[in-house]
């Protein structure tokens, strides 16, 4: 099997299920390898997983849409998860949600036409103490303004050039 335009390689998800099949919890430790290898859970790996572990395409797709961490398409340079949970909303989260869509021009699960940024929403990121939270790729942050989130975007800007 070849890889195709898009960076998947059927060979490689072969090799990925047949290596993890025999664990438990294997579908999900499959689909994580699959995602943290190639960036996403492409389309054309749902077939590939399912005959591999016995199930259909329907429980394999089941699986990466129902968990928010799974992706079927590769994000942004940087991922931006803003917390929508109950705490972080009262303490001004959705004002910085809109504000956050305005500048990046993009919704919830969408990424920037220039590939730099996705923007995702997660229900809590365990930083209540210090709400509105949110995270640019793996680095939490607390008590995020509209005015602190233009400071940290213009930052991955600058480290882009």
């Amino acid at each position: 099997m070849e890889q195709n335009q898009n960076g998947f390689d059927p060979a490689a998800i072969e090799a990925i299920a047949a290596r993890l099949k025999e664990r438990p919890g294997a579908l999900m430790l499959i689909l994580h390898e699959v995602q943290d290898r190639f960036g996403h859970v492409a389309r054309e790996s749902v077939p590939i997983i399912g005959h591999a572990l016995n199930l259909s395409r329907a429980e394999v797709h089941g699986v990466v849409t129902f968990y928010h961490d799974f992706r079927n398409q590769p994000s942004g340079r940087n991922v931006i998860r803003l917390c929508r949970a109950e705490s972080c909303q009262a303490m001004g989260a959705v004002a910085l949600a809109e504000h956050v869509r305005g500048r990046l021009g993009v919704g919830f699960g969408e990424t920037t036409s220039d590939g730099d940024f996705t923007l995702e929403a997660v229900y809590c990121l365990g930083n209540c103490g210090c709400s509105p939270a949110m995270v640019i790729n793996d680095e939490l942050y607390g008590r995020v303004s509209p005015a602190r989130f233009d400071e940290l975007l213009a930052e991955r800007k600058e480290d882009r050039r």
